[in-house]
């Protein structure tokens, strides 16, 4: 039940970075600064949640593929691990999206139209091409995440984690909870308020879909945290200890 809350609680944080990333990047004409600007309003998101203590799935995959390789954890141990925090990151991630589109408010017009054009084009991307951005969003993430652990320093630990989440974000790759808040939002927007800009978008399966959406940025996430994150972070342990 604590991991459980601890990833309802990480998916929310997630939404925070999704939202203010948003916010500061609507009306900008120049897709760099918009980019750089989204990545640093969504940096911190990451630094709450490894100071906080809460779960998000994709460092789970990573942490949890590390401890399988130690022996630590079983294969079902991991595969439960990642169930759980899957649906509680997304549970989180919708909760707090739905609060914010039903407000409605400054989250309509301009800011509307700008959440709508960044959800379609993560969903516009051939599943190729979004399996690998999403292999190379945790291979950032994860990196970081393993480097605030070795970190000796409350500033080396806050820049590590600030890092993962601002060079995902500006690289335009692809993380399955991020969006869902950055799906979630413009399809509620839509559900809530009739002015609200109309796309493509849908909740369930097919090329926009929020379903299918999940499912291939959950497999490229996959891959990257554990085979290019987890695996050589492992093997550097092993040869360090065996004076390699």
């Amino acid at each position: 039940m604590s991991f459980l809350v601890r990833s309802l609680v990480g998916g929310a944080m997630v939404s925070f970075g999704v939202l203010l990333s948003l916010v500061v990047s609507t009306g900008v004409s120049s897709p760099g600064i918009a980019s750089l600007l989204m990545g640093l309003a969504f940096g911190m998101s990451f630094a709450l949640i490894l100071v906080s203590g809460m779960s998000l799935i994709t460092a789970d995959m990573a942490a949890g593929a590390i401890a399988i390789l130690q022996r630590r954890m079983t294969v079902l141990g991991y595969l439960r691990l990642l169930l759980i925090g899957l649906v509680g990151n997304c549970i989180g991630a919708l909760t707090f999206v739905a609060v914010c589109a039903a407000a409605g408010g400054p989250y309509l017009g301009a800011f509307a139209q700008r959440a709508a054009a960044v959800a379609s084009a993560k969903t516009s991307q051939p599943a190729l091409t979004a399996v690998l951005l999403a292999l190379v969003c945790t291979w950032f993430l994860q990196t970081s995440m393993c480097l605030f652990f070795k970190a000796r320093t409350d500033i080396a630990r806050m820049g590590f984690a600030f890092y993962g989440p601002f060079a995902f974000v500006i690289g335009a790759t692809q993380h399955v909870i991020a969006n869902i808040g950055f799906l979630g939002l413009p399809l509620l927007l839509s559900a809530f308020h009739p002015d609200a800009p109309h796309t493509q978008l849908a909740w369930g399966l097919g090329a926009h879909g929020l379903l299918t959406n999940i499912g291939i940025t959950t497999a490229g996430n996959l891959v990257g945290g554990t085979v290019f994150v987890a695996l050589p972070f492992h093997l550097v342990t092993r040869l360090q200890q065996n004076g390699r």
